[in-house]
């Protein structure tokens, strides 16, 4: 598989990647399997103890009180700030200061003084709302610190955010990178769920950069998944990556239209509906309406395409399923960013089993990844 370019035309894997707001490990597990070294960084502690059982180097704090200085060896960014305040189902002061948060943008590429903008930024509704524009912060300070811009940057978050990405797009293309910015629906790449998130990806330089193409259909109710674009596969079911012995029905914890008594209902035979903090709630019955066991979390991480064997830890794990980018949507996100070739089914079933790389760098951990990044 190809390496991305640098502005020199150099052939060039990337270092590392810091990811910012990093959870309990989607893009992480993804860049592993890819043969890529990660640190991210997280304030909440159940993620981290996710993230520490599996392995990933992991800093504990506010991404803050951190900047690309202290990350001197990381030559991608990565990040996928909080959605609460932006969510339908959140407090929706994020979406109430869109308006604000996009002078912010404009205001810290004009590089209006830091210390004024974080003042300012501390008097919005919930101070999570600014947390959005973390990335940036980091994007500019390595551009004007350091003399060293990020060859690559991904972002990733719900669907109201993507007028801060188009935002983003504009002030990083004055700073010299090709960038790319859309919706992106999850079960188009293989994820056996209906999910919708925004994303961008930027590369430095003037080599076009695109965000990657669906690989599977996109799911519509009522219509069979054998039915569509022919260029492209079905779109997955839960029972393509589940072990239940018979068909199922899920019903959401989720009413439909507002009406709490229209519950969501999603056959085992389709994708998943979107994997959220509550997935507990969901009762799962057999056809014949007998209650089954509800989703384990394994089976909820599974159907975010986390490995089965994934070390799921502390507490709130059905909000760190939830709260998670699906795996296998990030390693088809990264290889378009980096400019690879589409990944084939090699790569994507690495993700099938968790194997633990450790931050210690010891031989064993550095051998297996050294292999992976020779087998991409």
């Amino acid at each position: 598989m190809a390496s991305h370019l640098d502005p020199a035309g150099e052939q060039v894997r990337p270092v590392q990647i810091v990811d910012l707001f990093a959870g309990p490990g989607g893009v992480d597990v993804a860049a592993e399997k890819l043969g890529i070294a990660t640190v991210g960084v997280e304030w909440d502690s159940a993620a981290c103890a996710t993230r520490r059982a599996a392995g990933l180097e992991t800093i504990e704090d506010d991404v803050r009180r951190y900047g690309p200085a202290l990350f001197p060896d990381a030559d991608v960014l990565a990040g996928g700030p909080p959605c609460q305040t932006f969510t339908v189902a959140g407090t929706g002061a994020g979406r109430r200061a869109l308006d604000e948060v996009l002078t912010f943008v404009k205001r810290m590429v004009a590089r209006e003084d830091r210390e004024e903008i974080a003042k300012d930024l501390a008097k919005l509704e919930d101070e999570r709302t600014g947390l959005v524009l973390e990335p940036l912060r980091w994007a500019l300070e390595a551009i004007d610190d350091l003399d060293k811009p990020y060859r690559a940057i991904v972002l990733e978050q719900v669907p109201a955010v993507l007028p801060v990405w188009e935002a983003y797009a504009e002030a990083l293309r004055s700073e010299g990178y090709s960038v790319d910015c859309d919706l992106l629906r999850t079960e188009a790449y293989g994820v056996p769920q209906t999910r919708k998130r925004a994303v961008l990806i930027a590369r430095k330089g003037d080599e076009p950069v695109n965000l990657p193409s669906p690989t599977h259909r996109t799911y519509r109710k009522g219509v069979p998944r054998e039915v569509g674009d022919n260029s492209v596969k079905a779109w997955r079911t839960m029972d393509d990556v589940l072990d239940r012995d018979t068909p199922f029905l899920v019903i959401s914890n989720y009413g439909t239209g507002g009406d709490p008594k229209a519950r969501g209902r999603r056959g085992s035979w389709e994708p998943s509906a979107t994997v959220t903090g509550k997935i507990s709630r969901n009762r799962v019955v057999s056809l014949d309406g007998a209650e089954l066991d509800r989703f384990s979390f394994s089976e909820a991480g599974r159907l975010q395409t986390f490995p089965a064997d994934y070390p799921w830890s502390g507490k709130d794990v059905g909000q760190q399923i939830g709260n998670a980018v699906p795996p296998r949507l990030a390693i088809h996100v990264l290889s378009a960013a980096f400019g690879w070739e589409r990944p084939d089914e090699s790569v994507l079933s690495r993700l099938e089993t968790w194997r633990p790389v450790t931050a210690s760098g010891d031989g064993d951990a550095v051998a297996d990844r050294e292999a992976e990044s020779t087998a991409v």
